[in-house]
């Protein structure tokens, strides 16, 4: 399997390996609505240029792979994704940190990423299974979880440090790849209602 990170293409959003030439741009993204990373273990916009340079430094032997996912067709970065909890073994990943400004929410952009990249995981670095997981509190994550296809497997409990000292449950989704298929029927289907880019 090839882990070099690639930049994946659909009809909305191109889904671009991190690079220093995102920073400014991706910045203005995170400062659109600081309230956005109220469930992340830290306030992105707060504290974008050590988020970035940790991202910049990730890749598949850390473990992690960082995206920037860009409108199409300005090629304005409207947030990120990563591939996280990597293990080439069985191989299975993990997607999540997803953060999108709030010009992005509630449309295809979310849809078409994980589109782009569970079919990367499945199709091309031959997963067997995707993992999410989400503050257990977030309703709005958890449901786009479920909305997409992916099943809901426990809560972790007491699981992760968050912002301001709180200690999380973590509530866990996966899709399997006997899963995949109809999961991406789902997803095109949503996908098809958008119509496409202007």
């Amino acid at each position: 399997m090839d882990w070099t990170p690639k930049t994946l293409t659909g009809r909305f959003v191109t889904v671009e390996p991190v690079a220093e030439s995102h920073r400014d741009s991706l910045r203005r993204a995170a400062e659109a609505d600081r309230e956005i990373f109220a469930y992340m273990p830290l306030n992105i916009a707060d504290e974008f240029d050590a988020w970035f340079g940790l991202s910049l430094k990730a890749g598949p032997e850390t473990g992690e792979m960082v995206f920037v996912v860009c409108d199409q067709p300005s090629g304005e970065p409207v947030g990120s994704s990563r591939y996280l909890n990597i293990s080439k073994a069985e191989p299975r990943l993990e997607i999540g940190y997803t953060w999108y400004a709030p010009a992005a929410q509630g449309t295809a952009v979310n849809p078409e990423t994980k589109l782009l990249m569970m079919g990367h995981a499945f199709e091309a670095l031959g997963c067997v299974r995707v993992e999410y997981k989400a503050d257990a509190l977030n309703a709005r994550s958890r449901a786009a979880m479920e909305k997409m296809g992916a099943k809901y497997e426990g809560t972790f409990r007491r699981h992760q440090l968050t912002q301001g000292g709180r200690i999380r449950d973590s509530a866990y989704y996966a899709v399997l790849d006997h899963e995949w298929p109809e999961v991406k029927r789902g997803l095109e289907a949503r996908l098809e209602k958008f119509g496409g880019p202007s």
